[in-house]
């Protein structure tokens, strides 16, 4: 397969070879080690578009070489660094959709899932790592890429008229990854490309802050006058942002605003309900995505031309190798009696599973479309962390296409990642609108969950009724809903936090609160910690409560 991206874009990155330390030059707003001045960089006109293929890089590969052997982040093993794969183990492994077998950078992944995690858990830090590697870098582009520079080098006047484009893109990326922080850590540095390189260590900012910030670089790219535009929804290349990208991220920042905030109305000037339908309505609307008929189409090597997809993180066997992203979600969920040949693959990792819990969330509906469970000779229950066969696999991602042929190279799929979709615009909607958006119609709520679940096989069997309770006894029917839709895609731990479920014991799972029955957990779990890396070079840094 070949993406846009992959050969386009990526094929350029080799000449940025920055290194940023995992110890001490890891924190938002201080620089990578190493790291080239602009004048050595900017050397000729194809030097910018290269730098922003490092940016949209920065969500895939792992280094300056693939699949491993020159790596971003130091300290920690390089495949564990990747982008998505700790964002997707964030979000996923604390909650009841996954468990695994790994106990790698000092078990790690043991202390996420069993939601008894500490300052110096080394996916937290490379989590964070990534996110400054990634503000890091924009700012440098920014910085190089003004009117006065382009100028002063002589750049053509073809690349002057692409910049603001790109400008925009490249601060999609940056609101993109403050998102991930404010979600995972809350009040982190915000640093732009106005604060001079190598300076003293930034001021700390409340999440308020952060949360105001990507909300203001959004809409500046995507709704405003100004020079700096993302391409109208459907009009960039595929795996880089337009308008939709944006609107998705502003529809999650604006759902999950009361999470965020303490008074989101008074900071967003409205009901931030009111915004995630809006914005949400806006990507619906758009006329430039569709539903897939077969739904498990938008998880396999050819997903490229998946009609649901809002923005993806391209992923080409060849030209984008490493151990993260669909390669470790193909992999990791491959093992026991599976045979990895089915799923395109050469080996499996014996890795990943699900709980009795998230298999629960189809309990009485084994016929959906999305229940992709692998179960002979794996149990229901997970009585051992560490047995694979211990709790059902889920072989989602996978390195196949849907006609059926196996991705170009066993170990590294085609598979694209998509971080963005239509059907988790169709619940930001109806969520929104039964959390009283005003501008939200509950009848187009209820048509859009029963245009997924028909999708799924299940038919047109949602009422109104079945959306409104929120707060029923047992598990509301959305956060059920996402689940079941957006099952091992990055969302469960927010969607939990945001319906009042993930600490406390008002829902419990198999390993929550490091009790093989499940536990209660205190309320202050509901963020992450800063790295006490972080805490260590940076003074201003305020350690988040609890820890």
């Amino acid at each position: 397969m070949t993406t846009t991206i992959g050969r386009a874009f990526l094929g350029g990155t080799l000449l940025l070879a920055v290194v940023i330390g995992f110890s001490g030059c890891d924190q938002v707003g201080t620089e990578p080690k190493g790291l080239a001045s602009g004048e050595n960089i900017f050397q000729d006109d194809g030097s910018y578009k290269s730098y922003l293929g490092k940016l949209y890089a920065g969500l895939n590969v792992t280094g300056q070489s693939g699949p491993a052997g020159n790596a971003d982040i130091e300290g920690i093993d390089e495949g564990f660094s990747q982008y998505v794969r700790l964002w997707w183990q964030m979000q996923e492994l604390p909650t009841d959709e996954a468990v695994i077998t790994f106990q790698d950078a000092g078990g790690a992944p043991q202390t996420l899932q069993k939601t008894n995690w500490g300052p110096t858990n080394g996916f937290l830090s490379a989590m964070y790592a990534r996110i400054s590697f990634q503000v890091m870098q924009v700012n440098e582009f920014l910085r190089e890429s003004t009117s006065g520079k382009l100028d002063s080098r002589g750049v053509s006047q073809e690349v002057q008229d692409k910049m603001p484009r790109w400008r925009a893109e490249a601060r999609f990326l940056r609101a993109l990854s403050y998102w991930h922080g404010v979600d995972l850590f809350g009040g982190i540095p915000v640093v732009t490309q106005e604060q001079p390189r190598g300076g003293a260590p930034p001021s700390a900012n409340t999440r308020q802050e952060v949360f105001a910030f990507v909300e203001s670089e959004l809409l500046a790219i995507a709704d405003s006058e100004g020079e700096e535009n993302l391409p109208p929804t459907g009009a960039a290349p595929y795996g880089r942002a337009d308008r939709a990208a944006a609107h998705m991220v502003l529809a999650n920042l604006y759902l999950n605003a009361p999470v965020y905030l303490d008074n989101p109305q008074q900071v967003i000037g409205e009901d931030p309900m009111n915004r995630a339908v809006e914005y949400a309505g806006r990507v619906i609307d758009s006329g430039a995505f569709s539903l897939e008929t077969n739904y498990q189409d938008l998880f396999l090597a050819d997903n490229h031309t998946a009609s649901g997809v809002v923005f993806a993180v391209p992923n080409d066997g060849e030209s984008t190798q490493h151990y993260g992203g669909t390669q470790f979600l193909t992999h990791a969920a491959v093992g026991g009696d599976m045979e990895p040949s089915n799923y395109g693959i050469d080996f499996g990792y014996n890795g990943l599973r699900t709980t009795p819990e998230g298999v629960n969330l189809y309990e009485e509906e084994t016929s959906d479309d999305r229940r992709i469970f692998f179960t002979s000779g794996q149990s229901l229950e997970v009585d051992d962390l560490l047995d694979f066969q211990d709790g059902y696999a889920v072989p989602k991602y996978q390195n196949v296409t849907s006609g059926g042929q196996a991705g170009d190279n066993p170990t590294f799929p085609d598979t694209d990642y998509p971080m963005f979709r239509l059907a988790e615009a169709y619940l930001i909607y109806a969520e929104a609108t039964v959390r009283g958006a005003s501008n939200g119609d509950i009848g187009q709520a209820v048509s859009l969950v029963n245009d997924l679940r028909q999708r799924a096989g299940l038919g047109r069997d949602v009422a109104s009724s079945d959306l409104q309770d929120l707060d029923q006894s047992g598990t509301p029917f959305l956060l059920q809903e996402r689940g079941r839709e957006l099952f091992w895609e990055a969302r469960r731990r927010m969607d939990l936090i945001r319906f009042g479920r993930f600490t406390g014991s008002e829902y419990t799972w198999s390993w929550k609160g490091d009790d093989q029955a499940g536990a209660s957990i205190p309320d202050y779990r509901a963020l992450y910690p800063l790295p006490q890396s972080e805490l260590q070079v940076n003074p201003n840094l305020e350690q988040n409560t609890g820890y």
